[in-house]
């Protein structure tokens, strides 16, 4: 049997309201493959063309102690205007803003980098993408090039939230502002790198998670008796997030419970072989809560046939909802990437960036199905 996760202790300190991605990867991991690098506006067609065809695992972070709040707080988020460096990039005809993204097999990131480029074009600067093959050295290297070539501003959506704490500190090296999306870096790892970010944009995945507990609950009856799998991944703060809003939403009923956890690992064949053990060590489970799009995936495949088990999370890809699929939640990333592009700009005309932005998540139900670029 896979390992089970247990989550208690990391659950009480993860009340907060921290936010991640996560998309359907129909391959296997791709951290091992060579660095690819992508860059201006005008670059994203074919990015974005031969990436749709497959999928990736979410935006990840490791788990924290802080609620979103206070992580903003303590990483130097929301500072003044006059406080935040402003290179000299910033004063340039067309400035240069370097974005950081974990891969471009996930239709997630896809989507947010044509929103980078799409905005970026928009507002008259140069962007330049560089794609880490979700490998975090691979990351710092790229951020690292970046930098010498003196950006106003870096946007990074970290491939791993303690990992990312050395990119952001490279960045306030160079008298770079941050601006990080989706995946929170690790607040206890910025203060002991003695780093700081300026702002945090991203999904509020407490309440996605409380969104499919009540629909749970909203579709088996507020008393119904049912017992549940979470396919997850212990390791990702905005992960953790969402399952404490799932269990918060179903706590009220006393005749439901959780009863096994495992690890995702945020693939769809890792979580498909996770699923499959967790219902044969588990064989009364009829709930599963997918909370990353690739995990809603893979759990999709593993129950294919049984009847008596139904698949709710974090929305799959395009994936239409069904009986066994009833519901799930998904977020915008290309918006994700265009407001970030529109903070940086309202930095630049003087204006004192919000130190977290939490962004709604869109609702599906059974007979719907989630647009391109609308993914858990």
């Amino acid at each position: 049997m896979r390992r089970s996760i247990a989550f208690t202790g990391l659950l009480a300190a993860a009340s907060l309201s921290l936010a991640a991605c996560g998309g359907l990867d129909t391959g296997a991991s791709t951290s091992s493959a060579a660095p690819t690098a992508t860059s201006s506006a005008a670059s994203s067609s074919a990015a974005s063309s031969s990436a749709a065809t497959s999928s990736a695992a979410s935006g990840s972070s490791s788990a924290a102690s802080s609620s979103a709040g206070s992580s903003s707080a303590s990483s130097g988020g929301g500072a003044a205007a006059a406080a935040i460096p402003r290179p000299a990039a910033c004063d340039e005809a067309s400035p240069y803003i370097a974005v950081a993204l974990p891969n471009l097999t996930n239709p997630y990131y896809v989507a947010m980098k044509q929103g980078f480029e799409d905005a970026g074009s928009a507002a008259g600067y140069t962007i330049e993408v560089q794609i880490a093959n979700d490998d975090d050295a691979t990351q710092l290297g790229q951020v690292q090039a970046m930098l010498q070539k003196q950006p106003c501003a870096l946007a990074l959506n970290a491939v791993k939230s303690e990992p990312a704490a050395a990119i952001v500190k490279a960045a306030n090296d160079a008298g770079v502002p941050v601006f990080t999306v989706n995946v929170t870096v690790d607040p206890d790892a910025l203060s002991s790198q003695g780093a700081s970010i300026v702002q945090y944009l991203g999904a509020d995945n407490a309440a996605g998670g409380r969104q499919i507990g009540e629909q749970v609950l909203k579709d088996l009856g507020a008393d119904a008796a049912f017992k549940v799998g979470l396919i997850t991944e212990p390791d990702e703060i905005p992960v953790v997030v969402r399952d404490q809003g799932f269990k918060d939403a179903i706590a009220p009923d006393a005749n439901a419970s959780v009863v096994a956890e495992v690890d995702g690992n945020v693939k769809p064949d890792v979580s498909l072989q996770a699923t499959t053990e967790l219902l044969q060590g588990n064989p009364d489970v009829s709930v599963l809560f997918a909370s990353t799009g690739p995990a809603s995936y893979g759990a999709l495949q593993a129950i294919a046939g049984n009847a008596n088990v139904k698949v709710y999370g974090f929305c799959a890809s395009e994936e239409p909802l069904t009986d066994a699929y009833p519901a799930c939640v998904a977020q915008e990333p290309a918006d994700y990437g265009k407001r970030v592009v529109e903070q940086i700009q309202g930095w630049l005309g003087g204006g004192t960036p919000e130190a977290e932005i939490l962004r709604p998540l869109k609702l599906f139900v059974n007979g719907e199905t989630p647009a391109p670029g609308e993914v858990g």
